[in-house]
């Protein structure tokens, strides 16, 4: 049985798509050992608590230094002994030491085909409003390996999706997700817990 962490920052709708995928066997051999949030007011802590999946939140903004926090995310982490960290929309940049214990086993989703639209400054609403200034006709969603980079690690899955005219950054994130996020991340997490 694979044990899943998913980190989460905000309305954790990728989150949903993983619990509805685990609930639904969609995702095979696949527990949720917890949920981590660096934001106490993030939807997604209500949808783990609808789902009855253990759910934290650990703030930077809780601790008098950055390497506090470090320490306590990761005691967490310990703590829960995922086999495998989810990625679900969370914009706190990994400790270092993080990355090291669990390398090969942090994914992360991000929302454009990689190599495009990614790295440092590009999550939510950018990478959309981004993709729709440069005029590209198809965007979508990668879900890759974490390393020491930001998107730089190896690609698992990707999934394509129309940009259409008349796109708003919006409307483009919404069938972005709808049509790849939570079509990808489930996938991405089923094809490593049957490869265990």
């Amino acid at each position: 049985m694979l044990s899943i962490v998913v980190c989460v920052s905000g309305g954790g709708t990728n989150l949903q798509a993983i619990i509805d995928g685990t609930k639904s066997g969609a995702i095979k051999n696949t527990k949720i050992s917890g949920v981590i949030s660096n934001n106490a007011g993030a939807y997604a802590l209500k949808r783990a608590e609808a789902a009855k999946v253990p759910a934290f939140c650990i703030s930077p903004a809780s601790f008098e230094t950055r390497g506090e926090f470090n320490r306590a995310f990761l005691d967490k982490l310990k703590e829960l002994q995922p086999d495998l960290i989810v990625l679900a929309g969370f914009l706190v940049i990994l400790p270092p030491e993080m990355i090291e214990t669990y390398r090969n086993r942090i994914i992360n989703i991000h929302p454009s085909l990689i190599p495009s639209f990614c790295g440092t400054g590009y999550y939510g609403l950018k990478v959309h409003e981004a993709a729709l200034a440069r005029g590209v006709k198809v965007t979508g969603a990668t879900v890759h390996y974490v390393d020491e980079g930001t998107d730089t690690g190896e690609i698992i899955m990707q999934k394509a999706v129309e940009v259409k005219e008349g796109d708003t950054p919006q409307i483009l994130q919404r069938r972005v997700m709808e049509e790849a996020e939570w079509v990808i991340l489930p996938a991405a997490i089923n094809k490593i817990a049957c490869s265990m």
